[in-house]
């Protein structure tokens, strides 16, 4: 692939293709898992306002702090539920892997997602042990 960058989320396309137009507000995400990886995606990135942007009005932070020392290894799709084109809301299990302070460790999480005037939003979660 040359020089093409893939695409953190792991879809296997370039970042440019995949999840940078989601992120730019150049196209909508189709379904809840398409935002589920351009949330991870914008954590890799440190897109805090795209974070804030996709998040449900009711359920969102005033303000989001990334620590700059975590750093995003990969995403891992566990299981969805609904959140496809025809759906209003949706769940979206993953692992995301990470390595903070050196050491490597996993979130793992059920995310629900909802459609607002027409958009896929986060809007909470649960974490798994």
């Amino acid at each position: 692939m040359g020089d093409v960058k893939l695409c953190p989320c792991r879809r296997g396309e370039s970042f440019e293709e995949c999840c940078g137009p989601i992120l730019a507000g150049e196209r909508a995400a189709a379904t809840a898992e398409r935002l589920m990886r351009s949330r991870y995606t914008a954590y890799v990135v440190g897109d805090t306002e795209y974070l804030l942007r996709s998040w449900h009005p009711e359920t969102r932070p005033a303000d989001l702090v990334l620590d700059s020392a975590q750093r995003w290894l990969f995403l891992e799709i566990v299981a969805t539920e609904r959140g496809g084109l025809f759906d209003d809301s949706g769940t979206v299990e993953f692992i995301a892997h990470y390595k903070l302070d050196g050491v490597r460790d996993a979130m793992h999480e059920v995310s629900t997602f909802a459609r607002v005037d027409g958009a896929w939003v986060y809007v909470d979660g649960t974490f798994r042990a």
